[in-house]
């Protein structure tokens, strides 16, 4: 309704303004009846009046349509008025509706090839790390022991390409299950060993073997692989332990990794779980990404759970998943 007012505003105004000039004229000429000059305006105020109603009536769910906009692509394609008016701003609105489709359609299709891509890719690229492990497994050459170590960064790095694919499908990727945190924690340490021993830390695990969390084990492996891997690069070569331990509260049951590394600035810490923000230590150390945390934390919230982070520099980090339930 207020839009309509609006919209014909510039035509009240002028039939008001025609209508006294028409007096106007009459009166100069001489003309004294007011009576019937004044009936005349009434009856010209009564059609306009009737005008409105008419065009408000008739173009009513126009205006309706461009008084509230659509929250959805959808909710643009409605029915029409049968007046010109409406059809027209119908047909546009049709248009736009199926370029946009089309954009999206095309779109959608070209990020399904790139993931597709990316899937081959990661896939094409274990092979020849797997082969490469072979080789170095029982060798006792330092140098093969360093290439193996290299194999588990790039190993690590191709599961966070593939898994950051996967996040935009996470609905069809992903399945809750009874999973018993330590040995899950166990299965992480040990993919670490390597890691643990080349930078001097040690793990200290403190989980109870009988607690069991409702979630997806494949992607609490990866949460944790990101967390434990910058736990121990910002720990490297203190000679301290990463402590795994678990712990239950009223707001459910945390699993916690805390480290006694270089920690974290106070002015980074809102800041650690943006994509690609390394932050000061970043800078330090040449191979962040800035990635794993963003990762983690999109993960975590997608399975329903909270990560909480702590830090103080010079003391550590302290990183919390809090699952809702948990059963023993």
């Amino acid at each position: 309704m207020k839009l309509f007012f609006r919209d014909h505003i510039p035509l009240i105004l002028y039939t008001v303004v025609q209508l006294f000039t028409v007096l106007l004229v009459y009166w100069y000429d001489g003309y004294n009846h007011w009576l019937t000059a004044l009936y005349a305006v009434f009856l010209g105020l009564v059609l306009l009046i009737g005008y409105l109603l008419y065009r408000y009536f008739t173009h009513r769910n126009l205006y309706v349509r461009l008084s509230n906009l659509p929250k959805t692509l959808n909710e643009s394609i409605q029915k029409a008025d049968s007046t010109p008016l409406s059809v027209a701003v119908n047909n546009v609105l049709h248009a736009q509706y199926l370029y946009y489709h089309n954009q999206l359609k095309l779109w959608e299709k070209k990020k399904q090839e790139h993931l597709t891509f990316m899937n081959q890719w990661v896939h094409q690229m274990k092979t020849p790390l797997s082969v490469i492990e072979l080789i170095t497994q029982d060798a006792d050459d330092e140098r093969f022991e360093s290439i193996a170590e290299e194999t588990d960064r790039m190993r690590q790095g191709l599961e966070m390409v593939l898994n950051m694919a996967r996040l935009e499908i996470f609905e069809q990727d992903f399945y809750v299950e009874k999973v018993t945190l330590r040995e899950l924690v166990n299965e992480v340490i040990h993919e670490n060993k390597r890691s643990f021993l080349r930078n001097y830390v040690y793990p200290e695990i403190k989980v109870e073997s009988n607690l069991i969390v409702e979630t997806d084990a494949k992607w609490l492996r990866f949460i944790l692989n990101q967390i434990l891997s910058n736990a121990i690069k910002y720990s490297s070569g203190n000679r301290e332990k990463i402590t795994i331990s678990v712990f239950t509260e009223e707001r459910g049951t945390i699993l916690q990794i805390q480290d006694r590394g270089i920690g974290i600035p106070k002015s980074d810490l809102p800041r650690v779980f943006r994509p690609f923000y390394t932050g000061k230590n970043g800078r330090s150390y040449k191979e962040s990404t800035g990635m794993g945390l963003y990762l983690a934390k999109e993960v975590v919230e997608k399975l329903g759970h909270t990560i909480k982070l702590q830090s103080e520099v010079g003391k550590g980090t302290t990183v919390q998943i809090i699952f809702p339930t948990a059963s023993r």
